[in-house]
């Protein structure tokens, strides 16, 4: 059996050896997988009026042209775990960005309803396997003192996608009776770029180990650490693979490996289900609604996705200092308040102003917290034989809740109105915030092994 060596025992001048310009590389890429998502699910939010006029559809429809991405990227997490096991991380990831591109170009100049949502669910099964793979790769090649830093690159990747699909739906606004179609087909051009860049990424060490192919993966991890780090890693992931006897689905319920998993899967859910999603999908609407004009509406929606990219960096910079359980807890409570406040600016017509900045604060607790947060505690807390399908389970999940808050706020909004709906995030908010003080561990500074031991017994 080979010997373990904590990564918590490396010394400081083995860590000060780690080459952080290749791992940033690698991450960095990989991340950018991320794009495609925040892009996808937002650049809909700028077409609404103008799809739901050229197709005459009722709230109910809108709603599902809205959200039925997410059934297609619910599909795209089932069997993304299965193909990112076989195929490994990167093809799968060069599939995802090829999908992604033609997809957009398909939803732009769909001629008919049924072919719009057709083109949506195949575009949501791209960025359903990204969102699954893109985090995972990225905890896989990270050394564990800067996997929380390059796992929240991933979140980053995901506002820049969002702020590029705001500021793409502004500039396209005037360009005619068919903006909405090239709106949509703007989404190709982030695709391309993602297909480029992972022609310079390497395989996953853990996947290639995994595989039978542990020369390959000390190369790389020389690579990123050198010769001395190279073989605590191996033989770290070797260890963690020598008990696997199955990586069936039906492995994710034992008794052994269920409680993770749960927390997995809660931890996703609770990501999409706070309030974030009616805000990104719908804040022209909402901003129009709060008396503001469409083009100031538009404009506002820019600065949601500058918000979102800026309070993301608070993450990047204190999530391997803070701890994932300590921001997890602050970003439900802060949301939870805020979500509050916005049911009381809708109740008593408040001026446009202090919906702006309700929802302004909202988007920065939410992108400097839960939303970074949330993928690394899921690239981390599953055990490397379970990875794959564990990912798919939890980010299956996450797409499922992501399809019900996105195509259900139409309704809520008509029937029971803004007040109750916020009011609503605002109870999620505080159930999320009692269930991570209970149940979820602070993972920082571990390595994947170690987090395993902790967590299985194993």
């Amino acid at each position: 059996m080979a010997l373990v060596v904590p990564v918590s025992a490396v010394d400081s001048a083995r860590v000060a050896s780690l080459n952080r310009a290749y791992v940033y590389l690698l991450g960095g890429i990989a991340a950018l997988g991320g794009v495609l998502f925040g892009f996808d699910m937002v650049i809909i939010s700028g077409t609404v009026p103008f799809f739901t006029q050229a197709f005459a559809l009722s709230g109910w429809q809108t709603g599902w042209a809205v959200g039925c991405i997410n059934l297609g990227a619910a599909l795209g997490a089932l069997v993304g775990g299965k193909l990112s096991d076989t195929l490994g991380r990167k093809k799968l990831l060069m599939g995802c960005a090829l999908l992604f591109a033609l997809t957009g170009a398909g939803t732009g100049w769909a001629g008919s309803f049924a072919a719009f949502v057709a083109f949506r669910i195949l575009s949501g099964v791209a960025v359903g396997a990204a969102a699954l793979v893109c985090p995972m790769y990225v905890a896989e090649i990270s050394p564990a003192p800067l996997r929380g830093r390059l796992v929240s690159f991933y979140q980053l990747s995901i506002v820049s996608g969002i702020l590029l699909a705001y500021l793409s739906n502004y500039l396209l606004l005037n360009s005619g009776p068919d903006n909405w179609r090239w709106m949509f087909s703007s989404q190709a051009v982030p695709a391309l770029l993602f297909f480029g860049g992972l022609f310079l990424v390497a395989e996953s060490p853990r996947w290639l180990i995994g595989k039978q192919r542990p020369a390959e993966a000390e190369r790389l991890l020389t690579r990123i650490g050198g010769s001395e780090y190279a073989q605590a890693e191996a033989a770290q992931i070797e260890a963690s693979f020598a008990h696997l006897t199955t990586e069936s689905v039906g492995s994710l319920f034992s008794r052994e490996l269920w409680p993770v998993v749960f927390i997995g899967v809660v931890v996703a859910v609770f990501s999409q289900a706070v309030g974030q999603n009616s805000l990104f999908s719908y804040a022209p609407v909402l901003f129009q609604q709060a008396g503001m004009g469409r083009d100031s509406a538009f404009l506002q929606s820019i600065i949601i996705g500058v918000i979102n990219f800026v309070f993301t960096f608070i993450a990047i910079g204190t999530i391997d200092r803070i701890g994932r359980k300590r921001l997890l807890q602050a970003g439900a409570a802060l949301l939870c308040l805020d979500a509050l406040a916005l049911a009381a600016a809708f109740y008593w017509r408040l001026p446009g102003a202090w919906v702006l900045g309700f929802v302004l604060a909202f988007i920065a607790i939410y992108a400097a917290t839960l939303g970074p947060v949330t993928w690394v505690a899921l690239s981390e807390i599953f055990p490397n034989r379970i990875r794959g399908n564990a990912m798919a389970l939890a980010t299956l999940a996450l797409w499922v809740t992501n399809f019900f808050t996105t195509t259900s706020f139409p309704v809520l909004k008509d029937s029971l109105g803004l007040p109750f709906t916020f009011g609503l995030h605002a109870v999620l908010c505080l159930v999320y915030f009692l269930f991570v003080r209970a149940r979820i561990p602070e993972t920082k500074g571990k390595s994947l092994e170690e987090i395993e031991r902790e967590l299985t017994g194993a």
